[in-house]
């Protein structure tokens, strides 16, 4: 059985139709497989695109858009595990949209395709707490691996796009977004998850999601070796 809904447009955006499979074809809700939001401006490459995704048994493309405030409609609506965003779209430049999207919807990991190779937009991207950044031409062979990895927490990058960061000395392991660095200082003053949501307007579900981001890209699991990382890396000096 399925629902169709159509989600009004952002004002200024492409009407987009979002589509919301609510059991799959096998009657199992489609909420036990990997929930997938996919985003892109061209109905071919989505169509594309939606058929690799749904060829894997533990994939399902919940919700489509064609624009950012489409997609971020369709995350908060629904709440997949993956958001895929293409980097240019016709409202802006994902790049720019995506730690406000990690910041309303921390569940939701996301993965962007572009045709672009400007490592500049690429490290951008991943600073702002994107899970994985691949080309386009390559999206047939790593798309699958990308949203694996993300949906598991975890970073994926193609070789061509790893290559091309290297020279910057920055992996994943070093890169918190601003809100994960403004969670991390007030871990490492002492505060508790609930008096850290109340000075940064956070749920204390959503310090936690941070909080558990924060662990897996440091590779630290208590709060001890947070302060110190913390201190070494000089973020109580602000």
């Amino acid at each position: 059985m399925s629902l169709a809904i159509r989600v009004a447009p952002h004002p200024g955006c492409a009407l987009t139709a979002l589509r919301w499979r609510a059991m799959s074809d096998s009657g199992t809700e489609s909420t036990a497989k990997t929930s997938i939001v996919l985003a892109d401006d061209h109905a071919v490459v989505r169509g594309a695109l939606k058929a690799l995704l749904e060829g894997q048994d533990d994939f399902a493309v919940v919700g489509e858009a064609a624009d950012i405030a489409s997609a971020r409609a369709a995350v908060l609506e629904f709440g997949p595990r993956v958001l895929i965003l293409d980097v240019n779209m016709p409202d802006g430049l994902a790049v720019d949209a995506v730690a406000g999207l990690r910041e309303e919807a921390p569940g939701t990991e996301i993965v962007l395709l572009t045709m672009e190779r400007d490592m500049t937009l690429a490290r951008s991207a991943l600073d702002s707490g994107a899970r994985g950044y691949l080309f386009k031409d390559a999206a047939h062979l790593e798309l699958i691996e990308a949203v694996r990895h993300a949906a598991e927490g975890r970073q994926y990058l193609p070789a061509a796009v790893a290559a091309g960061l290297k020279d910057d000395g920055k992996t994943e392991q070093t890169v918190l977004t601003p809100r994960e660095t403004e969670v991390l200082r007030l871990m490492a003053l002492g505060h508790t998850n609930r008096e850290i949501g109340e000075q940064l307007s956070l749920s204390v579900r959503t310090v936690e999601t941070h909080r558990a981001h924060i662990q897996q890209k440091l590779g630290l699991d208590s709060r001890p070796e947070l302060t110190r990382y913390a201190l070494e890396n000089h973020l109580l000096d602000t």
